[in-house]
Formats: C-alpha cells, sequence, structure tokens
C-alpha cells in the first residue's frame, strides 16, 4: 500500500509496517543496518493531520507512527514517533487492526486526532483515564466495519 492508502484507510491504533524494498544488509556491516532500521520497521498509527494548500505553498496530509518508548525505572523517557506525508516513496502494509469492541481513547490535534491509548474494552478504557488525565479526551469504539473518514485538506469536511 501505498502512504496515501494508510492516510484514508488505516485506522488509529493499527500497526503498519513500512519498507523501502530492499533487502536487509548482513549483520556486519552495523552502519548500512542501521541506515535500513530506519527505513524499515513496524510502528502503531497514533495520530493523523490534513495538509494545507495556500497561494504560495502546500503540504500533504500526514500520519504519525509511534515506533517505541524507551524508559528508565518505569518513566517513559523518550518517546520515538515517524512522521510520513502521503507523497512518501516507502511501502506501507497493514499487519493488524484494532479489534471490534476496543475502546480508542482519542484526542484532537488541530483538525486530526491523535491516539493516546487502546484499551481491551470501554471499562478499561474510563478506568485508563482516571488515572491518566488528558484534557479533552473522548472515548472511541472500535466497530464493525471501523469506518475511516480523514479530510485530505483543512477545512474540507470529512
Amino acid at each position: 500500500m501505498s502512504a496515501f492508502d494508510i492516510y484514508c484507510h488505516a485506522p488509529l491504533g493499527a500497526k503498519i509496517r513500512f519498507s523501502n524494498g530492499e533487502p536487509r544488509p548482513p549483520d556486519r556491516f552495523t552502519r548500512k543496518v542501521r541506515a535500513w532500521e530506519e527505513d524499515n520497521g513496524t510502528g502503531t498509527l497514533v495520530q493523523w493531520s490534513p495538509g494545507s494548500e495556500n497561494a504560495t505553498w502546500s503540504s500533504p496530509p500526514t500520519f504519525g507512527l509511534h515506533i517505541a518508548t524507551y524508559a528508565s525505572s518505569g518513566v517513559p523517557v523518550i518517546v520515538l514517533r515517524r512522521i510520513y506525508s502521503t507523497t512518501s516513496q516507502l511501502q506501507f502494509d497493514i499487519v493488524e487492526r484494532p479489534r471490534v469492541g476496543m475502546a480508542r481513547i482519542l484526542t484532537a490535534i488541530g483538525e486530526g486526532d491523535e491516539l493516546q491509548h487502546v484499551a481491551e474494552d470501554e471499562a478499561a478504557a474510563q478506568s485508563w483515564l482516571a488515572r491518566h488525565r488528558y484534557h479533552g479526551a473522548r472515548i472511541d469504539m472500535v466497530g464493525d466495519p471501523d469506518a475511516v473518514s480523514r479530510p485530505l485538506l483543512r477545512g474540507q469536511a470529512a
């Protein structure tokens, strides 16, 4: 799938694989392996943002993948996210979708949404929200089908 297809069709909370299509180099080439890992991996779709168009410039729609969280003594220190535009040349695949009945905890970010947590059900989501107070957070239940409707440009109806 292209980056545009992921933006249009992948639900928040989905596991996404990204790849540049090249084979992994042998482990003895550590620099090449690190460079390859930059363009090949998996992440969770956690945010999306529509593009902008102006008389002098334009920006394409984007989506963000949560790659990893590094913690020290149980406290998150670094959260690694990557933002991709719909014009990215990488190939993407949806590896796993959130199951029906799961609850996503979302916050608004501009005209898009940002995923804070995915809970097994609404009760678990309410419990998580009581412990982690996010301003303006809302619970979005995963339905069947899990419809995705995102505007391509700021100010467009979804």
